[in-house]
């Protein structure tokens, strides 16, 4: 019984994480975001989705390239088998927004007809 329950803790908090990861990733990714809008989004995500009481003494790392926003969420699954602490660790990476000039290639190359 106590190993299904576990279980389903163990569920829910990583499904907590990896969604944390993806809003983190999210914002962090938009064409004007930072990593500090990343690591807020995540933050944000993982207190409304119910803080402590889904996974506990969390921490967000937020690295953004030029091309990339990645976003990683760890934490302790609640546990309810005394002294087995869950670690959960989910990333989500999203490519960066950005305008870019189109290529010759792609250019619309069609000509009005008088």
């Amino acid at each position: 019984m106590f190993l299904g329950m576990q279980a389903a803790l163990f569920y829910q908090a990583r499904t907590v994480a990896i969604a944390a990861a993806q809003e983190g990733a999210r914002a962090a990714g938009a064409q004007h975001g930072s990593e500090a809008d990343g690591a807020t989004a995540a933050n944000d995500f993982l207190t409304e989705a119910g803080g402590d009481d889904v996974l506990t003494t969390t921490s967000t790392n937020v690295q953004r390239t030029p091309t990339t926003a990645t976003v990683t969420v760890t934490g302790f699954s609640l546990s309810v088998i005394p002294g087995w602490n869950i670690r959960i660790t989910q990333t989500a990476t999203v490519p960066v927004e950005r305008l870019t000039a189109p290529t010759a290639r792609f250019a619309n190359t069609e000509r009005a007809e008088n």
